[in-house]
């Protein structure tokens, strides 16, 4: 089983999603932003290396919003998304093919990853109906 950490980043009622880069497995598809664990570093440690890495930023990293056992057909993950803001820098695209920020409500817009479909119906269900900025959203504290 492979440990893989994300970010759910809010800015004001939008969070933000990014495209996998077309060569790579699942490419195309939105996800959020993360990556796999290395050896000897903790979840956190992960998701801040993961961030300055693909977008160049740093985040602090918040509780666990949700963690998904997920099967691909090429591996298993173990992911955990981790509630997190950006502390510092703008994201750019290093990695990905694109960023957006989205509502709950356009979820349905866009083709993610099946490892996050559960974690964007927990997502549609928590904070679907609410327009305004989720409890918490910037500070950490959700």
């Amino acid at each position: 089983m492979t440990e893989v950490v994300a970010a759910l980043i809010w800015d004001k009622n939008r969070f933000m999603i990014c495209q996998r880069p077309a060569h790579k497995a699942r490419g195309l598809l939105w996800e959020f932003v993360g990556g796999k664990v290395e050896p000897g570093e903790s979840k956190e440690q992960a998701l801040v290396r993961e961030c300055r890495e693909e977008l160049a930023v740093t985040v602090a990293v918040d509780a666990p919003f949700m963690e998904v056992v997920h099967e691909y057909p090429d591996l298993t993950v173990h992911l955990t998304l981790f509630c997190a803001t950006i502390a510092d820098g703008l994201p750019q695209m290093l990695e990905h093919n694109d960023i957006k920020w989205i509502t709950p409500k356009e979820i349905p817009n866009y083709r993610f990853c099946p490892a996050d479909e559960v974690i964007l119906q927990k997502i549609t269900d928590v904070y679907g109906a609410n327009e305004s900025v989720p409890p918490g959203a910037g500070t950490g504290v959700f």
